[in-house]
């Protein structure tokens, strides 16, 4: 499974964004398009975030693929809904929201948005779905918050595990425009 994150974005550092539809850059994403398309595979499956971001990048590399058909727009590879936190800077939130986040990582809802058990919810159903699909490689144009729920989801298994601090969280995800390879367990019936 290839997990693409979306090109960069013009929002400053420090700036909390989730669902809030900001596009990509223009020039990096065609860049990100143009090294994609020198390493993905022929015959590969596809799905991308409804967010625009996302859906540019797809786009890009299609005009660069025409033999690729339209990826499946995926509503559960969307970002975290941060709420009315969206669009604030980090060091506007108040401290006393975040330490309630921090003390409820799974469960609580940062900005009155969606908490990372819904997250994990939904990208664990996008996972169980893409692997019905008859193909070898799976591509997922989307974020860094959904490629930390699959990892997640791959450490602890598609199951109730939730995390319990946000240490329990990983940290890596690919910077803006790049991705990363990871094997998933075949589990198509022969």
């Amino acid at each position: 499974m290839w997990l693409v994150r979306h090109a960069a974005t013009a929002v400053p550092p420090g700036i909390c964004y989730g669902v809030s539809d900001i596009p990509a850059d223009p020039l990096a994403t065609a860049d990100a398009a143009r090294r994609l398309d020198a390493v993905l595979p022929a015959r590969l499956g596809w799905r991308v975030s409804p967010l625009s971001r996302a859906r540019q990048l797809a786009q890009a590399l299609r005009e660069r693929r025409p033999d690729l058909t339209a990826p499946v727009v995926d509503p559960n590879l969307g970002e975290l809904d941060f709420g009315a936190w969206e669009r604030l800077p980090w060091d506007g939130v108040p401290r006393g929201e975040l330490d309630a986040w921090a003390a409820d990582f799974a469960d609580y809802r940062p900005g009155g948005g969606e908490s990372v058990r819904m997250l994990l919810r939904r990208v664990r159903h996008a996972l169980r779905t893409a692997m019905v699909d008859d193909v070898d490689d799976q591509v997922w144009i989307t974020h860094a918050g959904v490629i930390r729920a699959v990892r997640y989801t791959l450490q602890w298994g598609d199951t109730a595990a939730m995390p319990r601090t946000a240490e329990d969280w990983p940290r890596e995800a690919p910077a803006p425009g790049q991705w990363v390879c990871i094997e998933l367990a075949d589990t198509r019936e022969a």
